[in-house]
This record gives structure tokens, sequence and C-alpha cells, in this order.
């Protein structure tokens, strides 16, 4: 017995080998520079990456050139390179909105991280670089099995400049720091060495040129609106102030690049300035010449068509394409170049050299991702697979990230966390509850997913539900005598309602700021029948105005949840029932329904009283709000101390021409006369950064994490300066009772100065005030 035991299990393990052996075969025979096309020195992993590009760009006929202009890469037979899709998708979890993604095979699913809205509200870069190393370690498994390619579209790091947005919630939100901060962490974590070294189980890789996956930063730039009144994404003209430019559109993309070292840059549909992004060679120059990006811009998709079709900034196709490629991009998302750049070529607007330039470019990157280093199945992400995908650590990540961000915007009377332990029944109420849909836009198959009753029903013993509305317009109420019922016979009540892709998504923007349709008659109508104030979940990217729930009584507790992914459901039950203090603070102003007023059209961030115009975002918004920037709760106090930081920063002899400048400007009947100096005319900024110790003290009866927000206010130097700023933030966990000091490192160059009327950075002499919560430190920056 033993011996046929032995048998069939020897027979087994050779069975398992032909069966691996031939996956193997299967998922790595489509791939450049196996025999007999394995000589070429593009192929010679021992050379440059440069050299090994050139090599590659000299083989191909001008035909083979253009047919890779495309994101649909065409193969090049006879040099036994294999096709290549351009686009896949990323954004907060691997998801099939680009062709490079299917979850047809052996992986039906991927990991489905929170929105990155919610993601940004939890102001934790640890968690967002954890979150890209588990994308980019299943991306790369997903490619292993031919479900996925190498080059993601993501992060969108455009600003939540406008609440009525449906692309918003794609972005970290409203403030330039903020977006800049979470993009040098997603970058670094979906291509960089850390996540490399996690892959292949070697802490001694040192190739620093080598990439996992490859990241793009988009859209570049001034992009955030998709259609409003007469205006689509395809022809608006976002005219932008050269100061609005410098200080709060362009930093999360220079970020991107000189720190997140990103290798893709997306330009967008829009002109900015009369000009379309993709065509600017000003903007594309600006990233290459100036911001030293290294890799290759990407239009976004049919964006070169639009050029002349939408917007007609060219007489003819062919000068699109002759625009787009002086202006320094290297790729068409569409086909628009693939009918266009022959006759470009033929009536001289367009030379080869300036497909050649495209096309290192983009071999570069494909160079570092290893797609000209033979079989990936033996290269060093070979052994990752469909186990590396939807693992026990990357969900409980997600359900980490989650919880991390969902925030408390009101809780009268510490009506939250409720008891769990005194067994009293819950009524769900609402159109959302039992929605699965919880990811947002470009969203995957998650690996699993719970809808916010399923979690609450974990919870609690005796639970119920009602929808009160058909669906999230809830255009009747009919339902609602239905909710009022259940939730009288309920100890407590949960109300969720809204927002969903039917309100806001790509190329879909909002009108209004109010909970859709008939929603708020019912949280309302809801509310005033319960035995007990109710607590309220909004779902949704954008912010609500939902000042009639902040006022009311009966409405104790407000959550906003964004779309918190394929765990949400676990998460908000854990905060409601304490398991959970909530750490989230609001990455972007909650603004009145008045504010609809304002045109969705006007990109200027600063406030024009002379024309009524209130301006945007915390730093310059001058109007009232339903929840600030940085607003979030928690079941736990906090207080703060300052333990260190400079009083006084002179910068006495370190201007490059020892100057000293003074600006008189006046503003109606007051007169500012403050000294400021350019950026520019400092020798080394970064010599005068200073960390800012700060103790905080949880003065509550529960252990949770917290997050520090230190904000500044300087000098009035010229028109438009910020009302406020942040500098830096920090996560934390704190414990009962207990103090916890951090530290935040300021660069005056950087974090205390902004844009002058004419796009210069200035750094204001004078008092500037550091601020936590209600404590406050003045730092006396002088020039002598």
């Amino acid at each position: 017995m033993r011996k046929q035991w032995a048998w069939s299990s020897m027979m087994m393990l050779i069975l398992m080998f032909f069966l691996v052996s031939e996956i193997a075969t299967t998922r790595s025979s489509d791939y450049a520079c196996k025999f007999p096309h394995h000589s070429y020195p593009f192929c010679d992993a021992s050379l440059p990456t440069l050299n090994r590009a050139r090599s590659l760009v000299s083989l191909l006929t001008l035909p083979e050139k253009i047919q890779l202009l495309s994101d649909n890469a065409s193969s090049i037979p006879r040099l036994g390179i294999p096709a290549y899709e351009w686009w896949s998708e990323s954004l907060h979890g691997i998801a099939p909105n680009g062709p490079g993604v299917s979850f047809n095979g052996t992986i039906p699913s991927a990991t489905g991280f929170p929105q990155v809205i919610l993601s940004a509200a939890s102001f934790n870069r640890s968690l967002w670089f954890r979150t890209a190393t588990a994308i980019a370690r299943e991306a790369r498994a997903m490619f292993n099995v031919g479900q996925a390619g190498l080059t993601f579209w993501a992060p969108n790091i455009n600003l939540f400049r406008d609440p009525r947005w449906g692309r918003g919630q794609e972005t970290p939100g409203e403030d330039p720091m903020l977006s800049s901060a979470y993009a040098v962490e997603y970058v670094r974590g979906l291509q960089g060495l850390r996540g490399i070294q996690q892959a292949v189980g070697d802490d001694d890789d040192d190739d620093d040129d080598a990439l996992m996956v490859s990241a793009c930063c988009k859209h570049f730039t001034a992009y955030d609106l998709d259609k409003w009144k007469q205006f689509a994404r395809y022809n608006f003209n976002a005219v932008v102030s050269q100061q609005d430019m410098e200080d709060t559109y362009q930093p999360p993309f220079r970020s991107c690049i000189q720190q997140g070292k990103a290798s893709c840059l997306m330009c967008s549909y829009n002109e900015v300035n009369g000009v379309p992004a993709c065509a600017s060679e000003e903007l594309l120059g600006l990233a290459r010449d100036k911001w030293g990006f290294k890799g290759y811009i990407t239009s976004d998709c049919d964006a070169v068509a639009t050029v002349y079709e939408y917007q007609n900034y060219t007489k003819s196709s062919e000068d699109a394409v002759a625009d787009v490629l002086k202006a320094g991009l290297d790729i068409d998302c569409g086909t628009f170049m693939l009918i266009h750049t022959k006759s470009a070529i033929e009536q001289g607007k367009v030379k080869e050299e300036d497909i050649d330039r495209a096309l290192l470019n983009l071999f570069s990157v494909q160079l570092r991702l290893g797609l000209f280093d033979g079989d990936p199945i033996r290269g060093r992400f070979g052994k990752l697979g469909p186990k590396d995908v939807c693992t026990p650590e990357h969900k409980t990540l997600a359900l980490e990230a989650a919880r991390q961000g969902i925030v408390l915007l009101k809780n009268d009377r510490k009506f939250l966390p409720l008891n769990r332990d005194i067994g009293a029944s819950l009524a769900v109420i609402g159109p959302m509850a039992t929605t699965t849909k919880l990811g947002g836009d470009y969203s995957g198959t998650p690996c699993s997913v719970t809808s916010l009753y399923e979690g609450l029903r974990e919870f609690a013993e005796r639970i119920s539900f009602a929808f009160g509305c058909q669906d999230v317009s809830c255009e009747s109420d009919d339902g609602f005598g239905e909710a009022v019922h259940t939730a009288k016979q309920a100890d407590f009540v949960v109300i969720v309602v809204g927002l969903d892709a039917t309100q806001e998504t790509e190329d879909h923007d909002r009108v209004s700021l109010l909970l859709p349709g008939k929603q708020m008659d019912l949280v309302s109508s809801v509310a005033d029948a319960s035995k007990n104030p109710v607590i309220l979940v909004l779902i949704g990217g954008g912010p609500l105005d939902v000042s009639f729930a902040k006022e009311n009584k009966k409405i104790a507790s407000i959550l906003w949840v964004g779309y918190p992914g394929e765990a949400g459901g676990k998460a908000l039950a854990e905060i409601i029932f304490g398991e959970f203090n909530p750490v989230g603070r609001l990455p972007m102003t909650w603004y009145p329904e008045a504010f609809t007023n304002v045109p969705m059209s006007d990109m200027n961030m600063r406030a024009d009283p002379s024309r009524g115009y209130p301006g945007r975002t915390y730093r310059f918004y001058t109007g009232s709000r339903v929840y600030g920037f940085g607003h979030g709760l928690s079941y736990s106090h906090f207080s703060y101390n300052f333990l260190s930081a400079p009083s006084e920063i002179s910068l006495s002899r370190i201007t490059k021409d020892g100057s000293r400048k003074r600006l008189l400007h006046q503003a109606g009947k007051e007169v500012y006369g403050v000294d400021y100096i350019p950026i520019n005319e400092l020798q080394n900024c970064n010599s005068f950064s200073f960390s800012v110790r700060i103790s905080v003290t949880n003065l509550g009866d529960l252990d949770g994490s917290h997050v520090v927000m230190l904000f500044t206010k300087g000098p009035k130097v010229v028109h438009g300066s910020p009302a406020t700023q942040l500098v830096g933030f920090s996560s934390l966990h704190t414990v009962s009772n207990k103090s916890t000091d951090t530290s935040i490192l300021v660069n005056p160059c950087e974090h205390l100065s902004f844009a002058d009327e004419q796009g210069k950075r200035i750094l204001p002499m004078g008092p500037h005030t550091l601020s936590v919560g209600d404590v406050e430190h003045i730092i006396s920056i002088q020039m002598y």
C-alpha cells in the first residue's frame, strides 16, 4: 500500500511539473528577445538602457515606427517584438477601464482599495506607499499570466478645485501640498525599489533604473472640469493665471516628477490659456527641461484628435500630429497618429527624427521594465502569480485604508460608539446600504465585497432593513412609510445615503451639492420617527451640503465613508461599534449649495470681491463652509504643545546678490509694506529647513491614531496671499491619557512661500504663525 502511495505521489509530482511548465510556457511565450532574436544589442541587458533603446530605434523602418505611436503598439515580427498595450489602469487597485487589463483568466479579481479621495483622508504617507506597493505586486502577477500590461496610468493628481467635479473622487483633494505628498508616495510605491525588493526577496538589489511597473502622473494640467453647461473637457480652455499655475496647479506634477521619479506623464484634453495641453511646448518642455522628467508622455485618450476635431486648434490633421510631436508628446492613446503621421511626414510637417525621439522615450521605459530581457517568468518577478493577488495581507491593508480614511463629521454628546454588548436592535435605512459597488470610478473586480448593511449585520444581533428610496436618484417617496415603520421598531438607526456613478463620474459633473432627489426628506422623516437620534452615513466622493443634518439634533452622528472599497462594510461597522477610533480628516472643503452659483469654468483660485467671486479651497475661499478642509472628529480629544521650533530665521548673506526687496501694494485703503525675497535668489533653500517637534496628548479613554496637521499664516505680501496653508502632517498612534511626540520637517522656501502675480515664488519676511489645532508658534524670518 505504501509503495502504491509512493508511486502515485511520484506520478502526481511529475504531472504537476508538466502542468506548471505548460502554464509557464503559455504565460511567457509572447515576449521579446527569445531565440532566434536574442542576439540583437537591444536584448543585451549588460548594456546601458539608452544604448539599447537607440539600437532598437535604428533597426526599425519608418512604417514600423509609425505603428508604435499608438497605445496599442503593433508587433514587429522580423525583430521578434510582440504587440504591447500601453493602457492599463490602477488608480486604487487593478481595473479593466483600459484594454491592457482583463479579469478573464486565471486571476478573476484584485484587491479593491478605497477610492483615492478616502485614502487621502487618512493623511498617512506610509499607508499610501504600502497600498501602491501592493497594487504593483498584483500588477506584476497579472502581467505574468497575460492579464495586464506594465504601464499603469495612475495617479490622478489634479486638484479638486470645484466640488461639482465628477472625477474629484479620483484625486487626493484640494490642497497642492497634500496632493504632492500623495503623488510621491504612490509613484514610489508602484514603481520603486522597495516593492522590487519585496517581490524578489533581495534587499541588496540596487538597480535604481529598474521599474516594477510604470506609474503615470495625470492629467497635465489644470484639468478639473468634465461637463458643465456649454463646456466639456474636450473643448474647454482653462484660463489660468501665472500666480495660480505656480503655487496651485503645478506643484503636484512637479513633485510627482522630481521626487516621485514618475516614468510617465499624461497631458490632458483641455486647452491651457489657449493652447491644447498635448500641443503645448511650454508645458511639456517645462516637465522635461526644467523639472528633469525622464520617461514617456502620453496623450489622454483621443486627445490628439481633439486638438483638430474639437478645439479646431490646427487647420489639418497633419498639423495636429506635427504640433503634438514637436511639443514633446511620445504616444497617442488612440489611432489618430497611426492614421495621419505618414501624410504629415510626406507633407514635410513631421521629421523622422521627431518620431525617433518619441520612440527612444518609449523604449527606454519598456527596457527599464525588463520587457527586452527575455522570458519574464525567468526574470526577477517571474515567481509572482495568482497566489500574490488578493492575499490576506492585501485584504487587511484594504480594510486598514478604509478604517483610516472614514471621517467622523459630527458626534453630538459622544453618541458614538455604540455598545455592542447591550444587544440593542439596529435598523439600516437607505438606497445605498445594500450596494456592493463601493469603489467609485476606475474600480476592478474586488476579491470579496460586503455591503455596509452586511458589515453592520456582523455586529448587531437584531437588525432590519428598508430601502426608503428605490435608487440613489430618489425621485419618489413611496418607500418612506416602510422606512419610517422599520426605524420606529429599532433601538438605533443608521441611514445610508449619498452619491454613486449616476451622480458623479468621468464625463459627468454635478449641478447641485445637495443630496439627490428626496434623500434629504428621507433622512429627516426617519430621524423624526426614531426612538433615539440617528446615525447618518454619507457615501460619495464629492462634498455634500448636509447643513440640515449638521444642525438637526435628531441626527447625532454623521460619517463620511467616501467610496471605501471592498472592506468598507467591515470598516464602518468597526467604527460605529467602537473597535476602531476614527482618524480621517476631510481633504477638501464642503461648500454650501450657494457655491453652485460660482461658474465652474472660472479657474481663479483667489477671491475677487469686486465681482462677488469667493475664491476656491480653504487657502483662498472667503465664504461659509459646511465642513472645512482638515475637519474630522475622534472618540478621543487631543491637546498639543510645541516642544521645539525656531523663533527666528536669518537670511543674512545667502542671497545671490545680497539684495533686499520691498514691495508696496495698495488694495483699497489698506497699504501693505512688507519685505520679501524671491525664492530663486536664495542659494540653498534646503539649508533653511528645520524640524517642528510637537507633543500630542490623548485626553480620551480610547487609544487611536491621530493626524497632526501643521498650518501657517504669513504676512500679506502681495495680492492673493493665502489665508492659511498646510505645511505638513503626521499620522501617529496615541495611547489614552498619554503624550506622543512627532516631528514635521519645514522647508521655508517650499512651505512658507507662495507665488506673486507674475508667477514667481516669494518668501515673505516678518512673522509667520505656525498652528496645530488652537496652539500657535510664531517664527520671524529676517534678512540682514
